[in-house]
């Protein structure tokens, strides 16, 4: 075999072993972008017990264009369904701690009060604020079947709230509770708009 021969048996071997390799990327890309959104929707739904929806709430996005509200930012949200019905949505909303901001979801349910609560970023103070990162969460699940009006007093109990807040970090659970407040205003004000006319109490 000369050396032209090689040259082009060894081109040949390299070009199919680029195209099987491209032809396996292909092929794998769909599966592996499933799982990942499979990953992601576990990561972000495990607050919202799976009994409450039937659908994939990721997959039905809430248009709400950025809103800044009183104490925070809704940043985007979901709508969680069951048997055809609303029965939550998902608002990711951003507030500002003790270092910086602090990307919350908060789960509401169509009676208008709270499922859960789950921090998505922080940047806090380990050790401090940045507790409000860990999951489960009993701080923030202490939240949970709260509403706009329920309890009255929306603030710290050092501000003559009915909260506690997160041991040695007060600006951090201040600025959750804000934000969770106008996440519950927003909904009872926009109903309609992210719900429809689902029967509530």
């Amino acid at each position: 075999m000369n050396r032209a021969t090689s040259v082009v048996i060894i081109a040949v071997l390299a070009m199919l072993g680029v195209g099987a390799t491209y032809l396996v990327q292909q092929v794998s890309a769909s599966r592996i972008a499933a799982e990942q959104r499979q990953i992601d929707s576990r990561n972000l739904l495990d607050l919202l017990p799976a009994e409450r929806y039937d659908n994939q709430p990721l997959e039905h996005p809430l248009t709400l264009n950025d809103r800044v509200l009183s104490n925070s930012r809704l940043l985007g949200g979901y709508l969680a369904t069951r048997a055809g019905q609303p029965s939550a949505v998902l608002l990711r909303s951003q507030t500002i701690g003790y270092v910086g901001s602090i990307d919350l979801l908060i789960a509401i349910d169509a009676d208008g009060k709270l499922v859960g609560v789950k921090t998505l970023r922080q940047t806090e103070t380990p050790g401090l604020g940045a507790r409000i990162a860990e999951w489960p969460n009993a701080w923030l699940m202490s939240f949970a079947g709260k509403s706009r009006n329920e309890p009255a007093d929306w603030a710290l109990k050092q501000d003559q709230g009915s909260f506690d807040q997160i041991a040695g970090a007060t600006i951090t659970s201040r600025a959750v509770i804000n934000a969770l407040h106008d996440a519950l205003r927003y909904f009872d004000e926009h109903r309609q708009q992210l719900i429809g006319d689902a029967p509530h109490e």
